[in-house]
């Protein structure tokens, strides 16, 4: 994504939503940032961070045939329940996501089995096919740890792991924990993980 230390969490955001954006136009899905829809806990309507919608005038001329992605992106680390509440919120029939991906930092990755039973716990009900991208710093190996998490409406599905790191100019890049060759080159450190 072209981001350096330079950038600022913000900028993450920024270019985390858009790509789901652009990818969304260009699945054939009527995209909008910043969207809402009805929460019945609360009695009123909540942003959605990113949300794709079917539309389709050959069924329905005047609505959306249904809500096809909501996503959530998080750089504060204690929203990690809020986000998920917002992912999984107590809507009207027609405003039910069939997918939702939550991109949020987390202060450890201990705090993982927790938020995972929750949403557990509220897709249950909701039925939706489940993203979650966890982010944390791991102060031993000073790097940012990445866990991704799929789930269908049956349960936990896939689990991937990642490290985020910076190279010698200061860019961040990606890659998965099994291909990261300081864990490849040194055996004690990869039985760690």
């Amino acid at each position: 994504m072209n981001l350096s230390k330079l950038h600022n969490r913000s900028m993450f955001t920024k270019c985390e939503i858009d790509y789901f954006a652009n990818l969304g136009e260009m699945l054939g899905f009527d995209v909008f940032i910043e969207d809402s829809k009805f929460d019945k806990s609360m009695g009123r309507s909540r942003p959605m961070d990113l949300s794709w919608w079917k539309w389709d005038a050959g069924i329905y001329d005047e609505s959306f045939l249904y809500l096809a992605l909501h996503l959530e992106r998080e750089f504060i680390w204690n929203k990690d329940v809020e986000t998920i509440e917002k992912l999984f919120s107590d809507t009207e029939e027609g405003l039910v996501p069939h997918n939702v991906i939550g991109i949020q930092y987390i202060e450890s990755v201990d705090r993982i089995d927790y938020l995972n039973g929750l949403i557990l716990q509220k897709n249950a009900v909701q039925q939706s096919n489940c993203l979650m991208v966890y982010r944390s710093y791991d102060a031993d190996f000073d790097l940012e740890r990445v866990c991704a998490y799929s789930f269908t409406p049956k349960g936990l599905r896939e689990v991937r792991r990642a490290i985020c790191n910076q190279d010698e100019f200061g860019y961040w890049y990606m890659v998965f924990e099994e291909e990261y060759a300081p864990f490849q080159n040194n055996k004690e450190i990869a039985d760690l993980i």
